[in-house]
Formats: structure tokens, sequence, C-alpha cells
């Protein structure tokens, strides 16, 4: 019995943005206790060139082990699962489809050195009626098709081996990680708000502030050209420009009105 020693994500998850979001694993490696790889593929659409992409796969992963000055018997065998989401073999009825390296005439395998399994995805027809009594190759597509359709706890119910206990349970921390992004996205885009609210708050303030100031400014220039003429007219040096300059606008605005009191007073 082997186990598996190494995963790699080839193509990371397709992480959930939202709760409702499907989680999809594009593209896998694993190597088990005896050193043998394993690539697992999702594929949802055909696509030209998808028969030669499945073989060069293989055949790579298989080529890729060996560095300057290895042996060839150093070479672990690969397997290469490709889940397609479409129908590959139109004059096919079975959803799995095994190849391998065999004599034509004697069916004899060259080595159990590489393997290509196809399975396509829409001949799988297993419902939960049928668990009890399907294969574990059956549990898995159904596992991997219809756990979405299923609390968590239905699923560590109907599936109790330990395999499908530790898959589910990743599962579930997965969807608690996309619920805790989901908290922190919208604690985010509070503060964002919030940000953004007082920004606003104190451009609007600012702007306000400046035409204010360029309103008052403007009302402090016309005074000081009154009380200018006034003081002219009235032959006064008092209050002086410098001190003139230091007032606001309602010390200007009775500093006026006191000069324009004293030209009524004069008869002028």
């Amino acid at each position: 019995m082997f186990s598996f020693v190494e995963v790699e994500i080839l193509d990371p998850f397709n992480h959930q943005d939202y709760e409702t979001d499907k989680l999809s694993i594009v593209d896998v490696k694993a190597i088990d206790s005896t050193g043998a790889i394993y690539h697992i593929e999702v594929q949802l659409n055909f696509v030209d060139g998808l028969i030669q992409r499945v073989v060069f796969y293989g055949c790579e992963l298989f080529a890729s082990q060996l560095n300057a000055g290895g042996e060839y018997t150093e070479l672990k065998p690969v397997c290469s699962i490709w889940l397609l989401d479409a129908i590959l073999f139109k004059d096919a009825t079975n959803l799995h489809h095994h190849f391998r390296l065999s004599d034509t005439a004697t069916g004899r395998v060259l080595e159990e050195l590489l393997e290509i399994h196809i399975l396509e995805l829409p001949r799988y027809t297993v419902t939960v009626e049928h668990l009890p009594r399907a294969s574990k190759r059956d549990w898995w597509l159904f596992w991997l098709l219809r756990a979405q359709d299923y609390e968590p706890e239905e699923l560590l119910r109907l599936f109790p081996e330990a395999e499908f206990q530790q898959a589910t349970r990743s599962l579930i921390e997965i969807a608690e990680k996309t619920r805790d992004k989901m908290a922190y996205d919208k604690r985010e885009l509070a503060m964002k708000d919030q940000l953004a609210a007082i920004t606003h708050a104190l451009e609007k303030g600012r702007q306000e502030g400046e035409l204010k100031g360029r309103h008052e400014g403007e009302q402090r220039g016309e005074m000081l050209g009154r009380i200018v003429t006034l003081q002219e007219l009235l032959s006064v040096a008092t209050p002086t420009r410098e001190e003139l300059s230091s007032y606001d606008l309602t010390q200007l605005t009775i500093a006026c009105e006191r000069l324009q009191k004293q030209l009524r007073d004069r008869g002028v």
C-alpha cells in the first residue's frame, strides 16, 4: 500500500471570491512513496489539439525526470489523469478510457511506465442512491462533482472512509477561509468607504474654505479701499495701513462705518 509523499499545485487553485463560487483545481502533480508521478488535470471544455496535449503532458513528465548524467533505470512510472467536462470520443459509451504502451497484437504492456486516464464527466450518471454499490472511482467522481450540493456533515456521513473524511475536512477548511476572506473584504471595504467619506469631507471643507477665503478676501479688499478713500476725504491717517492690515472683516466694517459717520457729521 503506497501513500502520497508530495503534492504540488502546478497551476494554483482558482480560489473562490464568494462563498457560492465553485472551487476548481486546474493542475496537480503528486508523488507517491515509490516515486511514481501522478498528474491530474481538470479540462472544462474541448479545445483543438487536446489529444496531442494529453500525450505531450504524459511524455514530458516522464522525460523530465532524467537529469544530465542520470540513469534510465531511475525513471519512475507516470500516471496522467484527465477529467474532461466534455465528450472526447463520440463513438464510445464508457466514461473511463485507459491508455498504456502495449503490443497491438498480443496486448503485452511495455512496462507500466506511462498511463493516461481520460474520464468524460458528462457520461457520469451515478446518484446518491447508487453509492453503496458504486466503485471507489465512482465515489471520488461523485465527491468531486456533487460535493457542492451537500452540507459538510452530510458528506462526512456519505463517505466515512479515511481518505474521504480528510478530503471533506480540507474542503471545510477552504470554505471557512473563504468566509474569513469575505468578512475581511467587507471590513476592508467598510474602512475604505469610511476613509473615502472622510477624504471627501476634508476636500469639501478645503474647497469651501478656499471659496470663503477668496470671498472674504475680496470683501476685505473692497472695505480697505473704502477706508483709504474716506481717510483721504477726511484727511486722517488713523488707523494706519499697518493696523488696518491686521483687521478682520468685522473690524474693517466697524472702522469704515466710523469714518462714514465722521464724513456725515461734517456735512460732506
